[in-house]
């Protein structure tokens, strides 16, 4: 039995390209086992160095956490065995057959892909150290798009790579054939093209950061961008869905960019409250005296009272010649209060632009607009400040004889109806 396997061992090993004797195959077979023994045990250190000593002997450092989280450790261990292995074969596989050139070309493939494997690693603990050490850098300049840009070009030549170890070419006359069809590759890669051109526009006019605040109705996106790609921008909604935008539409198209919000000294308010053209008037002595009793209003009545009557009294107006000089109306002293009630707050920014003012008449009334800047910026707070405002507007509105506009409502068209019964 022993010498059937022998000879057809032999048989095999004459087949594969040697020619030695049955009793040299024997002592062969013993030398690959002992190889590929000797390959096991030296992956086995491999790993515990690069996996436990390094770490060790680095320290706790951003570079040691950075290089364990990307891989980049128990990827390098792996390369110490191939290429041991692709020394070794020869010496152990005495010949030139087929056996032997499948054993080399494939340990060679495997330290192409693998050496691509480790520089893309380390590229990813290059990233994750820049992002720690220069956190604000990495918001306004991000390297994401670039890293994976190399990473692109590093797998092309890795699989240029692979493919000249298994078909035993020159490489360079593959790149040649490459730039051949760089048109085609052009087509291929547009995209990549495109979001890296964008991207490099966007990082050197400093268009967007990692944070911003952006909305982009067109793609669905309104809320906080918490990556940028080579190709792409994520976003999270306030809703918390996801929207992804490609980074060249950022600059093809146009997009809100609510960065100066956050650098800025306050949030801008800008609404208006419609007043019914048909109770505006001018004030009376009582209406007048009844709002000079009011703390914000006392001190800016008093002075108009005073300069009104020393012109009536110098161009001898009659009392109650409303046409004749300048006189107070609800709305007018409305307004003032408006100005005093918000000059009263601390929560308003008084150093940025605040007006009240009146805008042009429209069939709903006339528009009172509140314009001014509110220094609490957070969301939740900004709502309910300019919310308590107009709600006290709207509830003090009535103290000037005025009403607010609004489109009839179903109790007004009822109100109506049964006024016009009695």
């Amino acid at each position: 039995m022993d010498t059937i396997l022998q000879s057809a061992l032999a048989a095999f090993y004459r087949r594969a390209g040697f020619s030695e004797s049955q009793e040299y195959v024997t002592d062969q077979i013993v030398a690959v086992l002992i190889f590929v023994i000797t390959i096991l045990v030296i992956g086995k250190i491999s790993a515990v160095i690069f996996k436990k000593v390094v770490p060790r002997i680095v320290g706790k450092t951003v570079w040691a956490e950075a290089l364990m989280q990307s891989g980049f450790l128990r990827r390098s261990s792996r390369l110490a065995p191939a290429i041991i292995a692709y020394l070794l074969i020869p010496v152990v596989l005495k010949g030139d057959g087929w056996l032997t050139i499948i054993a080399e070309r494939s340990s060679l493939t495997f330290i192409a892909g693998m050496s691509c494997h480790i520089v893309a690693a380390f590229l990813d603990a290059l990233r994750f150290v820049y992002q720690s050490r220069t956190e604000e850098l990495a918001k306004r300049t991000p390297i994401k798009g670039y890293i994976q840009l190399v990473k692109v070009f590093l797998y092309i030549i890795g699989a240029v790579l692979v493919i000249t170890a298994i078909i035993n070419v020159s490489p360079f006359g593959i790149l040649s054939g490459i730039g051949a069809l760089s048109a085609v590759l052009m087509l291929v890669f547009k995209d990549l093209i495109l979001g890296f051109v964008s991207g490099i526009q966007l990082s050197s006019n400093d268009m967007l950061r990692i944070g911003d605040i952006i909305d982009m109705p067109r793609f669905g996106a309104e809320g906080s961008v918490i990556d940028i790609t080579l190709q792409s921008v994520v976003v999270r909604n306030w809703d918390m869905s996801i929207s992804t935008v490609p980074v060249y539409s950022l600059v093809s198209d146009s997009f809100r960019n609510w960065r100066g919000l956050a650098s800025s000294d306050g949030r801008r308010v800008k609404r208006s409250i419609y007043i019914d053209m048909q109770t505006v008037h001018f004030l009376s002595g009582a209406e007048a005296e009844n709002l000079s009793n009011i703390p914000l209003l006392s001190e800016y009545m008093r002075g108009k009272l005073d300069e009104i009557d020393a012109y009536t009294r110098e161009n001898g107006i009659r009392e109650g010649d409303f046409t004749g000089g300048p006189h107070l109306t609800n709305l007018g002293v409305f307004r003032i209060y408006v100005e005093s009630y918000l000059k009263s707050l601390s929560i308003i920014a008084q150093n940025m632009s605040f007006v009240v003012r009146l805008l042009q008449p429209e069939a709903t009334g006339i528009p009172l607009e509140l314009y001014f800047f509110c220094s609490d910026k957070v969301w939740e707070n900004y709502e309910h400040i300019q919310s308590c405002i107009f709600e006290h507007l709207l509830a003090v509105v009535k103290e000037f004889d005025l009403r607010v506009s609004q489109t009839p409502t179903g109790a007004d068209l009822r109100a109506i109806t049964v006024n016009g019964e009695k």
